[in-house]
């Protein structure tokens, strides 16, 4: 298995037209490898709890209580969990992870730990235990420093009044950032983290002994500062196509009166947006690939642009996901989790409160082979037949992702109504049912999509012959 394609965007609540913080990032491993999404319930063991890794066998002990928690995980554990993203019963949400790469020198100095911490088991072990993002930040990095980690990667956090960004550089060493307020990022495989200030501990987190591991292995290559993502980060000519034009463009949507090169090494962690930045922009952005630019692959282009770099939507995309943490309200109101099964640009972003009790069956289902009761291979089934008529489809598709768009605004904005007068087992149960309406919605109507575009494609064919009926 190889999980090393995912995009990320974090926005502060100071950035946003409503006060949200947001977080989001689409999963790009595989294009026929479903998702599943679940709700797993508190619970408070009465015997010693341990996590193992089906994966590498990473194993460490965990808290007897457990929060309530959403997550996305695989169809199957063969490879691991990777629930990847969810929102808790505090209104702390967790995306994880962002695949990065470290340099030969920092991991000559500290090689990843074959065992350790990987992406598969980051979510479970860390979210159903903590009560605010910056909590999360400091459970996820003490055991990278404990354990070690076997991978690279980038891990964001939020909760109701703040974003963190943790990026994990070798074996045992980790920095992360909080978000500015009214400031954006947009990451895309590679370190994306600057400069450290080691007094500021309101803005920075990092391992115990950062510095003088650097200092020890002369591992900066700079004067007079500290650069994460130079010390640690690479810089090769994969990252020029493969990363930093996903950065570039989405930097070019939010601040386009910056002229900046999809092919530079120095685009910038942090931006301000500006405009304030809603939920449609961050979902737009996870959505993109490269338009009103030469390199849309479905543009007009030239050969050659449009497949000069990689986009951010693609059709190794299995869910894309935007965690919305809102100001003022009670956590199971606050959190919404919209959740795009398969292919961003071609599926729909359907929004699940953090306070429901249980997911619809669909989206229990799934496994390799093409399953017609599958939420993921509902969705997947649209990309499928876009893919193969995709200017003649386009209209068609486009038109419904935004009737359920408009629906489902109109649906987040009657539930908060309603939810706001109830609470406790009343509004988990409201917010189940509105959540299933919604799945039921836009399962239907993709279905009836797919239906729509095969028989557009029964004249479609190679061996078509448009004959003179007259004959």
């Amino acid at each position: 298995m190889n999980y090393s394609a995912c995009t990320s965007i974090l926005i502060g609540a100071q950035a946003t037209t409503d006060g949200s913080v947001m977080i989001g990032r689409n999963e790009d491993a595989k294009a026929a490898w479903p998702k599943h999404f679940v709700v797993h319930p508190a619970h408070t063991a009465t015997t010693p709890q341990q996590f193992v890794s089906t994966d590498n066998g990473f194993t460490m002990p965990l808290p007897l209580s457990a929060a309530k928690y959403t997550a996305t995980p695989e169809w199957t554990d063969k490879y691991g969990l990777f629930e990847e993203d969810g929102i808790n019963a505090f209104g702390v949400a967790m995306s994880a992870t962002e695949s990065t790469y470290s340099n030969e020198r920092v991991l000559g100095a500290d090689p990843l730990v074959k065992d350790g911490i990987g992406e598969e088991a980051m979510v479970t072990v860390v979210l159903p235990y903590v009560q605010t993002a910056r909590a999360g930040v400091a459970r996820l990095g003490q055991i990278v420093e404990h354990y070690g980690t076997s991978e690279s990667n980038g891990i964001l956090f939020a909760d109701q009044h703040e974003a963190w960004y943790l990026e994990t550089g070798a074996g045992h060493y980790w920095v992360a950032q909080r978000i500015p307020d009214n400031g954006y990022a947009v990451v895309a495989n590679q370190m994306a983290i600057q400069d450290i200030d080691f007094h500021d501990s309101e803005n920075f987190m990092f391992a115990r002994h950062l510095q003088e591991f650097v200092a020890d292995n002369h591992l900066n290559p700079s004067r007079g500062r500290f650069s994460w993502r130079d010390i640690f980060g690479t810089q090769d000519q994969s990252d020029l196509y493969y990363n930093t034009p996903r950065v570039w463009y989405g930097q070019r949507r939010f601040n386009p009166e910056i002229d900046q090169d999809p092919q530079s090494f120095n685009l910038p962690f942090i931006r301000y947006a500006d405009q304030l930045l809603s939920i449609d922009d961050a979902q737009g952005y996870l959505s993109s690939h490269f338009e009103e630019t030469p390199y849309d692959p479905v543009g007009s282009g030239t050969a050659e642009e449009r497949k000069r770099f990689r986009p951010v939507s693609l059709a190794k995309t299995q869910e894309s996901h935007v965690l919305q943490l809102r100001p003022d309200l009670d956590p199971a109101l606050a959190g919404i989790q919209w959740l795009a099964m398969g292919v961003g640009a071609q599926s729909v972003y359907v929004p699940f409160y953090a306070g429901i009790d249980a997911t619809p069956d669909a989206y229990h289902l799934g496994q390799a082979t093409y399953d017609s009761k599958s939420a993921y291979w509902v969705y997947k089934l649209v990309s499928v037949l876009l893919d193969a008529h995709y200017h003649e489809a386009w209209p068609t598709v486009s038109a419904v992702q935004k009737d359920l768009r408009i629906a489902f605004k109109q649906s987040v904005k009657q539930t908060d109504a309603v939810g706001q007068q109830l609470s406790g087992l009343e509004l988990s149960h409201y917010l189940t049912q509105q959540a299933n309406a919604n799945a039921a919605l836009g399962i239907r109507r993709y279905r009836e999509l797919a239906a729509t575009l095969i028989t557009q494609a029964t004249d479609l064919g190679p061996l078509n012959y448009h004959q003179d009926l007259n004959l």
